[in-house]
């Protein structure tokens, strides 16, 4: 079976961003004479228990004018950033037509039952602009759709940008995308029409996206394993942007899993990722880490410390001052978080993230080192660095209960990389014996990870408890304290240091289960 791959970055398009567009300064390059819009229809199937979509598939057929056009569409590897699968026939009436799904990826399905199953299952109707542009050898086609995406009587409206190559090498897609987004406050998206669709009718509610499953295989290379993996980490960061807008704090939680999943990757591929743009982009996620933090600092805060109290009804004396006082900073600290992921800078970074992962400097760098680095079997890779950090953890864990809270953290943070690592390098080493393994290390660090996380949230708690009886604001200026709030705070952090020792037992016991614990890549 052949694989038609299309090239294309898709781009958010807010509703007021569609008089700006045209006036960016990339259309330097487009026709004299603006092309004429085309009206596009088209409607998607599936069978009542969505077969199709189960199975990592898409099935339309587009409506343009009197001609029609069936497309076979493979989801293939969650979330990639430029190349799909797709087939794309000719056929001659409205519904598919299975004679020219053959030699595409439903041809397995393809049955007279399926064929009965299948109906309309919603549609999308846009307003089609395609602006050909031209810079040298390079030839992209920028298409502008303008739409709704309808379903069972339901409509939500779509704006959608595709920069499409035709002509030319990836990095010129990034490139026209980067200068794009100097006048449009234009995002990467990370949500197909079909997604738009099938949220539509019920199938996929919107809720905050966790991790996504990472398909590695034995036989990739370092570059490539690094590539899927990061790929599926700015997705997650990407997709939870609209859950953080409206406060939703396990939004902002799976938001900052994305990032910390993208950074702890950059940490085990190291050795391949030392050029100036990689540090430039780790600097870029750090500063969004930092913007990030306070907020969800508050979140657990508020569910762990003051939540507790307020469900048993204690009525301690200043506890109603101090949770109005909390929910006034976790309001300032949400603010804070919108004007970052609403920010040039926000978007900046998710574009040049995506640039950086498929065609960064890194990709292209010729020394010999980094090329037979790039070039080693993941494998390989995998099992090297989950030695070497497993053994780190275990040095380290030895003189746990005399370690410094800062130690402390940062075992915890080993711990999670290594945990990230054995999610990542799932499918690297097959078999029974290996997947047995891998759960049971992979369970053993979720133990240590939340029995030191436990002991980092004390610490950061009882600083906050500090913070919220002083009698000074966040900028230093003095504020009036109540006696009874101040009370109140030094009570939620006598509760938490009172938590200490049996928080420190839990890790002490968690870290000798992870020590026991076989590795899976031997």
């Amino acid at each position: 079976m052949s694989v038609p791959r299309e090239t294309e970055l898709k781009l958010d398009l807010p509703p007021d961003g569609m008089a700006m567009l045209t006036r960016s300064a990339v259309f330097k390059d487009a026709p004299r004479t603006a092309p004429r819009p085309k009206k596009i229809v088209s409607v998607y199937f599936d069978t009542g228990n969505f077969k199709l979509r189960n199975s990592g598939l898409t099935l339309r057929v587009r409506r343009e004018g009197r001609r029609r056009v069936q497309t076979v569409k493979q989801e293939g590897e969650r979330a990639p950033l430029l190349a799909r699968n797709e087939w794309e026939r000719p056929i001659r009436g409205r519904r598919p037509d299975f004679a020219a799904a053959r030699d595409t990826a439903l041809e397995p399905l393809l049955s007279k039952k399926l064929e009965r199953q299948l109906k309309p299952v919603f549609e999308t109707s846009v307003r089609r602009t395609v602006y050909p542009l031209r810079n040298g050898d390079t030839e992209i086609e920028l298409t502008v759709d303008e739409g709704t995406v309808e379903a069972g009587g339901k409509s939500s409206p779509l704006y959608e940008v595709e920069l499409e190559l035709k002509r030319g090498a990836p990095a010129d897609l990034f490139r026209l995308a980067q200068a794009l987004a100097e006048d449009v406050p234009v995002q990467i998206s990370v949500r197909t029409k079909a997604e738009r669709g099938y949220a539509l009718v019920g199938r996929e509610k919107p809720a905050p996206v966790k991790a996504l499953l990472v398909a590695l295989k034995p036989d990739f290379t370092a570059q490539a394993a690094f590539q899927t993996v990061a790929r599926a980490c700015l997705h997650q960061l990407i997709a939870n942007r609209p859950f953080v807008r409206i406060g939703q704090p396990e939004g902002l939680h799976q938001m900052r899993v994305g990032l910390r999943r993208l950074r702890a990757a950059i940490s085990l591929f190291s050795g391949m990722l030392s050029d100036t743009q990689t540090q430039e982009m780790k600097a870029q996620l750090r500063w969004l880490n930092g913007e990030l933090r306070a907020a969800r600092e508050l979140d657990v805060f508020m569910s762990r410390v003051v939540k507790p109290p307020v469900d048993a009804k204690r009525d301690k004396p200043g506890l109603a001052a101090l949770i109005k006082d909390l929910r006034k900073r976790r309001a300032e600290a949400y603010a804070r978080v919108r004007s970052a992921i609403d920010s040039y800078r926000f978007r900046r970074l998710v574009l040049d993230a995506a640039a950086w992962i498929e065609v960064g400097d890194w990709t292209r760098n010729s020394d010999d080192l980094a090329c037979a680095l790039r070039e080693r079997p993941i494998s390989s890779v995998a099992a090297d660095e989950l030695q070497r950090r497993r053994k780190k953890i275990l040095k380290r864990g030895a003189h746990l209960k005399t370690l410094e809270p800062h130690r402390r953290h940062t075992l915890r943070i080993q711990a999670k990389k290594v945990r990230y690592a054995s999610e990542f390098f799932a499918n690297v080493f097959p078999g029974k014996k290996s997947a047995r393994r891998r759960e049971a290390f992979i369970a053993a660090l979720e133990k240590l990870q939340d029995a030191l996380g436990e002991l980092n949230d004390i610490a950061v708690h009882e600083e906050l408890s500090a913070v919220l009886a002083q009698e000074q604001n966040g900028d230093g200026t003095p504020r009036k304290v109540h006696a009874k709030e101040a009370f109140a705070a030094g009570r939620l952090s006598g509760y938490e240091e009172a938590r200490m020792a049996s928080a420190l037992q839990d890790a002490e016991r968690a870290y000798r289960l992870a020590s026991r614990a076989k590795p899976f890549w031997r």
